[in-house]
Parts: C-alpha cells; structure tokens; sequence
C-alpha cells in the first residue's frame, strides 16, 4: 500500500537537519526497496524545509514505524509529520490504470 509521509522541519532547524543527513541517507538507502520517492521538501529560496516520502509499505503501522525510525525524527528535527495512504494517478507522464 502506498503512503505519502510529509514532514515538516522546525523553524531553524537547518543546522541540525545537515548535522543529521548522513545518517538520514544511510537510513533510507537501507529502505531502498519501499521507496518510491524521496526528496527534500525546499523554501522558495531552495533551502530544505522538511521531507517527502511515498513509500509501499504493508498497512499504516509500517509506514508510522518508518517515519519514526528516521534519525531526522530521532534528533527532534520534525515540526510535524503527517501520513496518508495515497493513490497514483499518473507517473512518467502516462495514466495508471486504478
């Protein structure tokens, strides 16, 4: 099941999310095959400002234990996360049959 985990850096928490990042990447390369994409959610500036996950994980507690198993959550990086379950509707530009 598809889950799309958006997180929310603190304010100011910059420094502490590029402290973290090594182990954060260690983190979700050991996940790499629950990942659909990844990416650093950025101010209009570019600065990073929280996380985007959508992830293929078995049910919602799967996906809660990820998100809680990141060394960002871990270090109080996050403000907030959020998780739903979500639907693909188009990749690489083409519909997906639902």
């Amino acid at each position: 099941m598809l889950f799309a985990i958006t997180c929310t850096d603190k304010p100011g928490a910059l420094e502490l999310r590029m402290a973290t990042r090594p182990a954060h990447l260690e983190y979700v390369a050991r996940h790499a095959m629950s990942l659909v994409l990844v990416g650093p959610l950025l101010t209009p500036e570019g600065t990073p400002a929280g996380s985007l996950f959508i992830v293929d994980l078995p049910d919602r507690a799967a996906a809660e234990a990820f998100a809680a198993g990141d060394p960002y959550a871990g270090a109080g990086l996050f403000e907030s996360t959020v998780i739903r379950p979500f639907r693909t509707v188009y990749k690489d530009g083409a519909a997906v049959p639902a």
